[in-house]
């Protein structure tokens, strides 16, 4: 056959041009593309043999060769593959009939590449990502009874087809690099590329070397596989050791420690996958120095490294979890880089989700101890669920650990059990939370319950005060703040004390700037005054992190609170009723407004002013 030169299909040429012209993110995946067309091309040969073993030609060592030439500034990617015949030739390099790329074409035009350089890389185009790092690509392929086809092409607009001298079945792509690409010349690049992307490739990659001959020193060709093939969640659960799963995971995760939790299995139904899933013990080095908010899992396919930059597998409360998530039919637009958005991926990330759940529930109930040691790494992060996943807040409740009233310090308690040992009639579940347990556990807002036996959950997590009202509820009990909102008073025991001390409320209200309202409270029983919050309002202890953050905190009104039987309100309440003018009794009622704020947890706004008025009445 003489040579012959077409054109390519009007839409491959415009691929073929930006290609060439555009910026592209991730030149490197052209070598993935390359080596997974070629597995793909053994799997083919290989499932025609079942049938039909004379197309195997009587040689079924499946290998995929790698071979770089510096001196020609050429890399060839090799494989004893099905091969092309003339047609296949024609129709599979000269056109893009199935890729999608009329898609990829119509937002191409629509976005400016030059300042959108990731746009192409979502469109990776598996045997044309030659054109990245080669400005000649030749292929040289013999199908099984066909004769050999040579196609060359430079990628702006046409291709030629000739003869080609091959003896064996299989296609050979040889790559002539640009200058700027010549570092895939490089043996370390060739290796740790094939390493990143297709390690576990079910058939060799071999690279072949030049080594020189101890004795006549004359170099010769060398093979050496270099991916592992070893794919270990692709096997049986009961072959794998605890060693090995141990090594995978500190591979992957770059973690010193073995994981606190493997979890392996198959998803099998209405959507097929193979995950392989590790929870830490401890958070591991490179979470301590990365703040990324995102959870990032491997995700294969068919072997295939596709990403680990691809975060919608998991939520980002769950970005401690590592591991490898494998789909054998998980649909891709015309590239292996960047995934459709697919209802499958949902239900993929539905199902993850659930079995990590379930495998840290798990977790705390057959070793609680390790699971505490998990809980004091993770529970910030996991915490971050309860604003953000609505579906499965309670299953992600039941797993906080919190310390409470009922327990020394140091130990925790969960909701379930808070719940098992609330008294008859309580319906709330009742918290307090704060900076640490020292600064909260003797506070004003207890004293009540302290006294009518009731627990109170101490939330010092400085997390807490933003999540955990994002709760609710659990199992049906209402979450109550106790320093927020009205408490069940016993409204006929202050009846009479309030007769008595309206006159003075009135004038503490007056008198105090920032206070909404004054009232009696028959919440406290050893201290005079508390300040107390609306039902949603902002925790003192939030507006303090919120300021150290440079926030600006808008002024909030809170309920004073005062409690009638205090030796100190009696005494104001008694000057204001014998001299409703003397200066004494405005001070008094300041200090007790300062008390407050100090108790609340919150900063007061004139502390000089607060040890004036401290002093005076000490020297009094």
């Amino acid at each position: 056959m003489a040579e012959e030169t077409m054109q390519f299909k009007t839409e491959l040429e415009q691929l073929l041009h930006l290609i060439t012209h555009s910026l592209y993110s991730h030149r490197e995946v052209f070598l993935r593309e390359l080596i997974s067309n070629a597995c793909d091309a053994i799997d083919k040969v290989r499932f025609e043999g079942l049938n039909n073993e004379e197309i195997l030609e009587g040689h079924s060592d499946w290998k995929i060769t790698l071979k770089a030439d510096e001196e020609a500034k050429t890399l060839t990617i090799s494989d004893n593959g099905i091969g092309m015949s003339r047609e296949q030739v024609i129709e599979n390099l000269g056109t893009i009939a199935h890729s999608g790329t009329k898609q990829f074409l119509a937002r191409a035009k629509e976005a400016d590449l030059a300042n959108n350089p990731e746009l192409i890389g979502q469109f990776g185009v598996g045997f044309y990502a030659s054109f990245m790092v080669a400005d000649d690509v030749t292929v040289v392929t013999k199908a099984h009874g066909e004769d050999a086809v040579k196609w060359e092409s430079k990628g702006t607009g046409e291709f030629t087809l000739s003869d080609a001298e091959k003896s064996e079945r299989g296609t050979e792509i040889t790559l002539h690099l640009k200058d700027d690409a010549a570092e895939y010349l490089n043996e370390w690049t060739i290796r740790s590329t094939v390493k990143k992307f297709s390690d576990f490739l079910e058939h060799p990659v071999v690279l072949i070397t030049q080594e020189k001959d101890e004795e006549t020193e004359v170099e010769k060709e060398k093979e050496e596989q270099i991916n592992t093939q070893k794919a270990i969640w692709l096997r049986p659960k009961s072959e794998i050791t605890d060693e090995e799963y141990g090594e995978f995971y500190k591979h992957i995760s770059h973690d010193t420690h073995s994981p606190a939790e493997t979890i392996h299995y198959n998803a099998e139904g209405a959507i097929e996958f193979k995950a392989l899933l590790f929870i830490p013990e401890h958070k591991p080095f490179d979470m301590m120095m990365n703040n990324d908010p995102k959870a990032h899992l491997n995700l294969y396919v068919q072997r295939v490294f596709i990403s680990n930059e691809f975060d919608n597998l998991l939520p980002s409360y769950l970005r401690f979890v590592k591991g490898v998530v494998d789909s054998s039919d998980l649909p891709l637009n015309v590239s292996r880089e960047i995934l459709q958005e697919n209802p499958m991926l949902d239900k993929i990330r539905k199902n993850l989700v659930g079995r990590i759940l379930k495998t840290l529930a798990q977790m705390k109930k057959k070793d609680y101890a390790e699971f505490k040691i998990f809980h004091e790494n993770f529970s910030a992060i996991l915490k971050e669920g309860l604003q953000s996943d609505w579906e499965n807040k309670e299953k992600i409740a039941e797993l906080l650990l919190f310390e409470s009233t009922a327990k020394g310090a140091g130990e925790k308690t969960c909701f379930d059990d808070y719940v098992e040992r609330m008294p008859e009639g309580q319906e709330e579940i009742l918290f307090l939370a704060g900076e640490n347990r020292s600064s909260i556990e003797n506070s004003p807002y207890l004293e009540k319950f302290k006294a009518d036996g009731r627990e109170v959950l101490l939330m010092i997590d400085p997390i807490d005060d933003f999540v955990i009202p994002q709760l609710f509820e659990f199992k049906g009990k209402k979450l109550k703040a106790v320093n927020k909102g009205d408490l069940e008073e016993d409204k006929e025991k202050l009846k009479d004390e309030e007769k008595e001390f309206k006159g003075f409320i009135g004038f503490a209200k007056e008198l105090l700037a920032g206070i909404k309202e004054v009232k009696l409270t028959s919440r406290l029983k050893d201290s005079a005054a508390v300040l107390v919050g609306d039902e949603y309002s902002m925790s003192p202890h939030i507006e303090e992190m919120m300021r150290r953050m440079g926030q600006d905190v808008p002024k909030r009104e809170s309920v004073l609170e005062l409690n009638p039987e205090h030796a100190v309100v009696k005494k104001v309440q008694a000057m204001y009723k014998a001299d409703q003018k003397d200066p004494k009794v405005a001070t008094l009622t300041k200090l007790l407004h300062d008390q407050a704020v100090i108790a609340s947890g919150a900063k007061l706004d004139d502390p000089a002013g607060f040890a004036a008025r401290l002093n005076e009445v000490l020297a009094d």
